[in-house]
Parts: C-alpha cells; structure tokens; sequence
C-alpha cells in the first residue's frame, strides 16, 4: 500500500511539536534543580553509597533507545513492505521520547532528590566541611540532586515498551493469535531488556528504588499511550495496524457496500487488513 500520510500542514505540526519537546527536553537537561536540604544524619544513612561509574552508560542507554525506532522502521518496511506502518511507528515513538522526557526532567528539577551516592559526589575526599558545603565537581553535584525518577528507567521503558506493544499488535498476541508461546516471548524481550536497564540503576547506587519504580511506570505508561494515538486496540481484531490505514479502508469498504455493512463485516473479517485473512508473521 502506498503511504497514505502525505505531506501536509497536519504533518508539519506533528513535527512542530516533536521538535519543541526534544528541544525542551535538552535545555531542561542543563537546569539546576532544586536544592534540597540534606541533614546529616540523612546525608550519613541515606547518601553514602560508594561512588562507581554507570553500568549501563549514557551513550549505551541512547544507543539503545535510539536503535529501537529505526530497527521496528525497517522491519515493517522491507519485512513487511508496509511503508505505512515504518512511518507511524516513528510518529509513535519520537511522540513518546519526546514527552517523556520532559515529564521525566520536569519531575526531577522539581523533586531534587539526592542520589544514593550523593555524599562522595559532594565530598569526593570523603571529608564532611563544617556546614555541609559541598567541595566537589559542581557539574557532578548538580546531577547528583536529580534522583528521582529515574531516567535511565523511563527511558528504556517508554521505548522498549513501545516496542513491546507493536510486536504484540503485529504478532495478534493479544488478539487473533492467542496461545503461542513463541509469540509471548517475543513481545516480552524488550521488557526484560528494559527491566535490566532500570535494575542496572540500583546496582552502581545512582537511584533509589522508589525512582526506579516510578521511572519505570511513567516510561511505560507514556510510550503505551503514544503508541494507542497511532494504533488500533491490542485486543481487536486490527491489533497492529495504524489508524490511518483502517480510516482509510474503512471508508473504501463503506462506500463500496452500503446495503449492509454488518453483515459484510461477519462474513469477511479483515477488509481492513488489506483484505488479507493472515499476515506475514509467524
């Protein structure tokens, strides 16, 4: 099927848009958030993790989240050949980024909770001061106040969990296809490669669980709410296929039958499918 969302003022608004949260998200990124008092006893018990290097670093995470769109993009469009899904997934996905993001920061500077390693990033000699002022890296001490939620968590977890979604939309996990392990597993990978990232975040004690569990739920809400604008219901009979293809045919089946269209609807069950009963999954 030829691309059906061409180029018009609705499409240059979706990239407005997409382009003002990625740059919102960037310039919140250099903020200073807020500055929490710290009592002693707190800073001793609370924020006196040792201070060690990312296990899953920055430019990993990226990589990660950035490959995901791209790789689900290919698939739908040379495995598939459907140009139409390869391009609303990207709408889906760069929608999602975008507003997690500057939920995730928006939280942060607001919050200002100190990382569990707080204390060695504001005395890297491990020597408190009289009054509690901080001697080390400014640039260290202001990422260490940005605890909570976790964005390594959100991150993973709104793209991976997009992607999760449109497997089990594509595949019918949840609809047409039921009762295939298989199938089960394949949508579930991303989750698990989410749920590392996040956990990753405990282990070198750059978060608190509670950031990584409020990280990990914000992340996977949005990216399952982005993905719902683009996509029809999982559990329907159309899981996996956008709405733009099902208005579109739905429209064309209409107009071409209007005797009686439920009954047309019973007898043949995937007009909107391109008029295919299977697809090309496994």
């Amino acid at each position: 099927m030829p691309l059906i969302r061409s180029a018009s003022f609705n499409l240059f608004i979706e990239i407005v848009v997409r382009v003002v949260l990625f740059s919102t998200f960037c310039y919140m990124e250099t903020m200073q958030p807020f500055t929490r008092v710290i009592q002693k006893a707190e800073l001793e018990s609370d924020y006196m993790y040792p201070h060690m290097e990312s296990y899953v670093p920055g430019g990993t995470l990226w990589a990660i989240v950035l490959s995901v769109p791209c790789t689900l993009s290919l698939i739908a469009w040379a495995g598939c050949n459907d140009c139409n899904d390869a391009f609303e997934i990207l709408l889906a996905w760069s929608l999602a980024l975008g507003l997690n993001g500057v939920l995730t920061d928006m939280v942060k500077l607001i919050v200002g909770r100190p990382r569990p390693d707080f204390f060695y990033r504001c005395f890297p000699d491990g020597v408190e001061t009289k009054f509690l002022q901080c001697t080390g890296d400014p640039t260290e001490i202001m990422e260490g106040r940005k605890s909570f939620p976790s964005g390594h968590s959100s991150l993973s977890f709104c793209s991976l969990g997009l992607a999760s979604a449109w497997l089990c939309g594509r595949l019918g996990v949840l609809s047409r296809r039921r009762g295939s392990g298989l199938r089960v597993t394949a949508c579930l990978l991303p989750l698990m490669l989410a749920t590392c990232v996040a956990l990753s975040r405990s282990c070198d004690y750059h978060h608190h669980w509670q950031d990584i569990l409020v990280g990990s739920i914000l992340g996977y809400i949005v990216g399952i709410f982005c993905y719902r604008q683009y996509y029809n219901p999982l559990s329907s009979d159309l899981a996996g296929v956008p709405y733009i293809v099902s208005s579109v045919n739905s429209a064309k089946f209409f107009n071409g039958k209007p005797e009686s269209p439920v009954k047309d609807i019973k007898e043949e069950s995937t007009p909107l499918l391109n008029g295919k009963k299977d697809d090309k999954w496994i």
